[in-house]
């Protein structure tokens, strides 16, 4: 189906968005920071970024930024544990914003419905 970047610094948390949304039948790229997710943007092409906003070093907002200069077609869905950085007008450039939980189910709807509404309709299956 889909290559899906997940920006987390937990690693916990970065394994079970990987599990779950594999489980979805997309293949999951990792990163811990913003910088690695950054680079792996370059690398990998993914059809969506799940970006956590609190990362040490640079934030997920301005990684976001940096994200939609050069690829303003890939879909971001930040992942925060806090809701405050909603009423941040950075994050009103997001295509959603998710409150992190043990229980993905969310952030997985989330993850479908954007991918079903890439131009062109979800990604062909292989």
């Amino acid at each position: 189906m889909a290559k899906i970047l997940v920006v987390e610094d937990e690693k916990n948390l970065r394994l079970l968005y990987k599990h779950d949304i594999e489980q979805d039948g997309h293949t999951v790229v990792m990163a811990a920071n913003a910088v690695e997710g950054l680079e792996a943007i370059e690398r990998e092409s993914p059809d969506l970024v799940v970006l956590d906003i609190r990362m040490p070093g640079m934030d997920g907002l301005e990684a976001m930024g940096r994200i939609l200069e050069r690829h303003p077609k890939i879909p971001v869905v930040l992942n925060s544990a806090y809701s405050s950085y909603k009423d941040n007008f950075m994050s009103w450039a997001a295509d959603a914003y998710i409150i992190k939980s043990a229980d993905t189910t969310e952030l997985r709807t989330k993850v479908r419905e954007l991918l079903e509404g890439c131009p062109g309709g979800p990604p062909a299956k292989p």
